[in-house]
């Protein structure tokens, strides 16, 4: 059975995560979804509440399962069994550091492959950090996520609004 990891930090997920997530399910008999727990980062959702919105997302995807992770890549994918990490390209700005990534994972786990994935066209220009500047100032997000998740992103903008007054 070939197993993958998509890693990330999901802080929301976009449809261009999406469309790795699902690109990548056709690929691989199973893949995890892992989000990152990086407690260097102050992110809009918590570890749970990004595993949850992505369980949500991606119920209608048998092989994939949603777990978080903390520490290296590479230590959680040997622990997880995958033999992948699959990777999220948008632009060519986005190669050369994650490059850099997958050859350093390779030197701490030659056993461990990266595979780079990328986005649709139409998700080439979008990131968790756009959408969540857009909501921020109340703006459309429907074209960036799916309804559900931009629910639950103006719902932690209203209760982080209303306790800031």
């Amino acid at each position: 059975m070939k197993t993958a990891i998509y890693p990330g930090s999901f802080d929301p997920v976009t449809y261009g995560h999406l469309d790795v997530i699902q690109r990548a399910s056709k690929i691989f008999d199973e893949l995890t979804v892992s989000v990152l727990n990086n407690k260097t980062k102050s992110p809009l959702f918590s570890v749970e509440e990004r595993v949850n919105i992505l369980k949500e997302v991606t119920k209608d995807i048998p092989n994939v399962k949603i777990a978080s992770y903390e520490g290296l890549l590479v230590d959680y994918a040997k622990q997880s069994g995958a033999s992948v990490i699959i990777r999220g390209l948008r632009a060519i700005t986005d190669f050369e550091y994650e490059l850099q990534l997958a050859q350093t994972n390779h030197k701490l786990s030659p056993t461990v492959d990266t595979i780079f994935l990328t986005t649709g066209l139409e998700y080439a220009y979008l990131s968790s950090h756009t959408v969540k500047e857009v909501a921020a100032f109340g703006g459309d997000i429907s074209q960036f996520v799916p309804d559900y998740v931009a629910g639950k992103i103006f719902e932690k903008y209203k209760m982080l609004k209303e306790r800031t007054e």
